[in-house]
């Protein structure tokens, strides 16, 4: 046991000493973006765990200034695509484009060539689109005519929904929505906050950030938050939140029953471990603890909860039942 003990100290003085970049990012984002610390947090841990973001909340609630500002502290390339109705794949992963002087088909590669990707209304655009962006995301590749080529590194993709408007818009189905790690849902600001929103953008110049990191700092992260130390009691707890989705009965939650027509698929279980090992790395810590699985648990969870025709009626969100779900699962 001892041997152990020194080893996670041995860890956590380490990660200690690799994270302390996240307090530069903090620091430059805040100096652009007043409040939106989950959101700031949320984008943090997907692109440290390697996974994808959708988020949820009205305009205005700086989405696209948040992974803009990201995206320049880390040095790296950003885009932005706005999907509308007539988009079409080649306008996402590019197209051939025969040259009139080489009397040949070139390769015009398209936006979707940079490390961070903000996918603005994504349910604007029909499905063939949203199904070119999804396997970009999971294969970390396009194949434009016969070739195919690598995405860069690290990719980040961050789309945005609008849950206001369902006039002419494209629903994500379940099953892809699914591939996101995270699905954030945005308030508005506090008060206070909104006042110095409103202050900020009256400057005579708005704040920039600088550049602090360089993507190859970002995948040197990467792994070593593979290091942070998960206890088995973790990794249990971990999957009886998941089970408790699927069989509600079994744990000691009836009510639910008739109220999730199906529960979190295995990628919930694989994405609320990545993601609580990056939350311990967040705070500076080479462990995990169950509040770091309990603070990133709405965001893996909340998209991979169905819920029945009941649940609608009762007004039962997937919310309503993580949090049930976590009173209820014994805590380690």
């Amino acid at each position: 046991m001892s041997q152990m003990n020194v080893n996670i100290q041995e860890l956590n003085e380490k990660i200690k000493q690799e994270s302390s970049f996240v307090d530069l990012i903090n620091l430059e984002m805040s100096k652009v973006i007043i409040g939106q610390k989950h959101l700031l947090e949320g984008l943090l841990v997907g692109l440290l765990s390697d996974g994808h973001i959708l988020l949820e909340g009205v305009p205005g609630l700086a989405k696209t200034l948040a992974i803009n500002t990201l995206a320049t502290t880390i040095e790296a390339k950003f885009s932005r695509i706005q999907f509308t109705p007539d988009l079409l794949p080649a306008d996402l992963i590019g197209t051939m484009i025969y040259s009139q002087k080489k009397e040949e088909f070139q390769v015009k590669k398209g936006p979707i060539f940079a490390n961070f990707i903000l996918a603005d209304e994504i349910n604007r655009s029909p499905a063939k689109v949203q199904s070119a962006l999804l396997e970009a995301m999971q294969e970390k590749h396009v194949t434009i005519g016969s070739e195919t080529f690598d995405l860069p590194k690290p990719f980040l993709v961050m789309a945005t929904q609008n849950p206001i408007e369902q006039e002419g818009t494209y629903p994500l189905p379940e099953a892809q929505m699914d591939r996101f790690m995270l699905k954030i849902v945005l308030d508005y600001p506090q008060k206070n906050e909104e006042l110095g929103i409103m202050r900020e953008n009256l400057e005579v110049e708005f704040p920039t950030a600088n550049k602090v990191l360089k993507p190859e700092n970002i995948m040197k992260a990467r792994e070593v938050v593979k290091e942070v130390y998960m206890d088995e009691k973790i990794e249990n707890y971990i999957l009886d939140i998941v089970f408790s989705t699927r069989y509600a009965d079994k744990y000691n939650l009836p009510e639910f029953k008739n109220m999730i027509s199906y529960g979190s698929s295995p990628r919930a279980s694989i994405n609320l471990a990545k993601a609580a090992k990056t939350y311990a790395f967040i705070k500076r810590r080479g462990y995990v603890i169950p509040e770091d699985v309990r603070a990133v648990c709405y965001d893996v969870m909340r998209h991979r909860i169905g819920l029945t025709y009941e649940a609608e009626a009762e007004n039962i969100t997937s919310e309503n039942i993580i949090t049930e779900i976590l009173n209820k699962v014994e805590v380690p």
